[in-house]
């Protein structure tokens, strides 16, 4: 067996440009050549035994071990082993059975680079940054977005008097919690006719673009029904969960909704089961990056600051990757996009109008700043916290400091009193 699995290591190997590249982290109690030749096998020609059936040309589309360092591993695979357009077969194999192997003991798929090729063969963002931007016509600060709280439980009726204050008070766009679809007491048809009578009603008094991100999740043929009622009643947006849906509902629904003019506000729920064992699993980078190749338009990235786990290098990373910026951090794969358009990414998680500042000096203005308890817990109320937020994003992008500005800004003033004045350790 050993010897079948260290014949997919060749350190000697240059990657082709149309090779597919994983670098995966690793540990193994066993010869470390046969444990990353194992995952080269298993994810690509190989299996545990010799066997009679191999061909010549199937020798030649082995994966290939082309690097190895302490507890990480490069892995090129030939274009030829994936079917183009289809993330599904991808994920199949290179983040497939190759988890379960007796040859290592964790194992985490924590980057991977896509050649022109595979890349051009999916449609990608419809919208990106600067369609985003173009629709709010907002082109010099971050968006300021709200999350409906309770995240379920709000009668219909009580859920639009809620969007309606935030958005009243300044938010730019609003959107529906995870868990929240079609339920008896808010169902998905009445939120989306009443939402869109409210969102119209508030554009004529603050003069402003506001929109709505529903979220559709679902089966996924209910979930194409569903953005068609979306479009058809005036929306812009729809939100779905993208792992809870799957990748290949998710590609469909993309397509869908690329058809109808719709941005996809994409939602990672569940990626920490996938993305929080720094040792095992996904990385939230690969993630993302399979995301923008089949056509999100917006993501959620982590904060930094607030309630969810995520460090600063971890999200940058991501933030970087999507936005197309240049990265020279040691160990990463430099990914080219090539044309792909880049996606906006969204802050979210424990995050309230005291830590903007950090956020912009974090991610600069190309952000979405969404809050959800940081807007609805505001003492006075979601119209002042949404007025606060705002008020926190115009200091910041004046040069004031937050604290100052609360002084001449009584929403801003109470935020920071409920809130605090800047991140929890």
């Amino acid at each position: 067996m050993k010897k079948i699995y260290k014949e997919f290591v060749d350190l000697s190997y240059e990657p082709s440009q149309s090779d597919i590249i994983c670098l995966f982290k690793f540990s193994t109690k066993k010869d470390v050549e046969e444990a990353v030749g194992a995952i080269a096998a298993e994810s690509s020609t190989g299996t545990w035994t010799e066997i009679t059936t191999e061909t010549k040309e199937a020798i030649k589309k082995r994966a290939k071990v082309f690097e190895i360092k302490k507890g990480e591993a490069k892995i090129a695979y030939p274009i030829e082993l994936f079917e183009l357009g289809n993330v599904p077969q991808l994920l199949s194999s290179v983040a497939g059975n190759i988890f379960g192997m007796k040859e290592v003991e964790t194992l985490r798929l924590e980057d991977i680079s896509l050649p022109k090729e595979y890349i051009k063969s999916f449609k990608g963002p419809k919208f990106g940054i600067n369609g985003v931007r173009k629709i709010f016509d907002v082109w010099d600060r971050p968006l300021v977005g709200a999350i409906i709280k309770p995240k379920v439980g709000l009668t219909t009726d009580a859920h639009v008097k809620v969007a309606k204050e935030e958005w009243i008070g300044g938010v730019d766009l609003i959107k529906d919690d995870e868990n929240l679809t079609n339920q008896k007491f808010n169902t998905f048809k009445k939120r989306v006719e009443e939402v869109m009578k409210a969102k119209k009603e508030v554009e004529k008094i603050t003069g402003e673009k506001k929109v709505y991100l529903f979220n559709v999740t679902s089966e996924t043929n209910e979930m194409l029904r569903r953005a068609k009622l979306v479009r058809e009643a005036g929306g812009e947006y729809i939100m779905v969960d993208i792992l809870t849906v799957g990748f290949s509902a998710l590609q469909t629904l993309i397509d869908e909704a690329q058809k109808l003019g719709l941005v996809v506000h994409a939602h990672r729920a569940m990626h920490a089961a996938l993305t929080r064992n720094k040792k095992h699993g996904i990385s939230m980078l690969v993630i993302a990056k399979l995301s923008r190749i089949v056509g999100v338009d917006q993501i959620h990235v982590g904060a930094v600051f607030g309630k969810m786990e995520g460090n600063y290098e971890e999200v940058m990373r991501i933030v970087k990757e999507i936005k197309n910026e240049e990265i020279n951090e040691k160990g990463l794969l430099y990914q080219k996009w090539f044309g792909t358009k880049q996606v906006f990414p969204v802050a979210s998680g424990g995050l309230h109008p005291g830590v903007v500042d950090k956020l912009y000096e974090t991610f600069g203005k190309d952000v979405i700043i969404q809050a959800g308890g940081g807007i609805a817990g505001h003492s006075q109320g979601p119209r002042k916290g949404a007025m606060a937020m705002r008020q926190a994003v115009e200091a910041t992008i004046k040069g004031v400091p937050i604290s100052e500005y609360a002084k001449t800004h009584e929403e801003l003033r109470i935020a920071l009193k409920d809130f605090g004045k800047g991140a929890e350790e």
